[in-house]
């Protein structure tokens, strides 16, 4: 039985922990970012300056550096080949906007340098986003189907299992990127000292808020099986 006066136990014992998770992760990105946005850097270098410094120092050229709009909307896009900072890390002279930065140029990195990965996590796009939305119709349309016609059911499972394998694909992506941007900054003293450390804390803290959602969509996978068996 998953529903108890109402009340859906599955999703509380599966679901509950991840969301509070997800929240403390992004509350630690918000107080880390906002922390260290208050800290300008000894060289006075701009979020977008450091973004080309990364990339100048791994020898990776082609890539543009645009400003956009929103908060903490940082992002390589490898179809463009264009590292868009948002408007408080392009212009900005702060240890967080350096890190930030730092991190997108190493996914350009990522991507001039073939880092396999990133090209798995690539390869999968397509499939991910068909089967993060055509898995949850399928799913809940096998519902409310005779059980056989369960089949539906599963399939509906199937596709979404795409989108959990592009969330568990994307950590060791985050992750190296963080690493390539670091080892720049520490080997070439870009940020020295506590500059440094508060770099690598709001990027370890980005990189939990991955963890947060991956850990998510593995368990919403095991509930969607639990339902599904349960109901079989």
């Amino acid at each position: 039985m998953y529903y108890f006066y109402g009340i859906d136990w599955t999703y509380i014992v599966f679901m509950l922990p991840c969301l509070i998770l997800s929240l403390i992760c992004q509350a630690k990105v918000n107080s880390s970012f906002s922390k260290y946005s208050k800290i300008r850097n000894t060289r006075g270098m701009t979020g977008a300056q450091a973004a080309q410094y990364v990339l100048t120092h791994y020898g990776v050229t082609g890539v543009r550096i645009e400003q956009t709009s929103g908060k903490l909307s940082d992002h390589f896009d490898p179809r463009t080949n264009v590292i868009r900072l948002s408007e408080s890390v392009y212009n900005a002279a702060s240890v967080a906007a350096v890190g930030v930065a730092c991190h997108e140029a190493g996914h350009a990195v990522q991507h001039a340098t073939g880092y396999l990965p990133n090209k798995i996590r690539g390869a999968i796009v397509p499939a991910a986003r068909v089967g993060s939305t055509l898995g949850w119709v399928l799913f809940l349309i096998g519902l409310f189907l005779p059980t056989q016609y369960s089949f539906v059911l599963w399939l509906g499972i199937i596709f979404f299992s795409l989108s959990v394998l592009f969330t568990v694909v994307t950590l060791p992506v985050e992750f190296d990127a963080s690493r390539r941007a670091l080892k720049c900054i520490r080997d070439t003293n870009l940020l020295v000292n506590e500059e440094y450390s508060g770099a690598k804390s709001v990027l370890t803290a980005a990189a939990m808020t991955y963890v947060a959602a991956a850990a998510t969509a593995v368990l919403q996978l095991l509930r969607l099986i639990l339902i599904a068996n349960r109901r079989d």
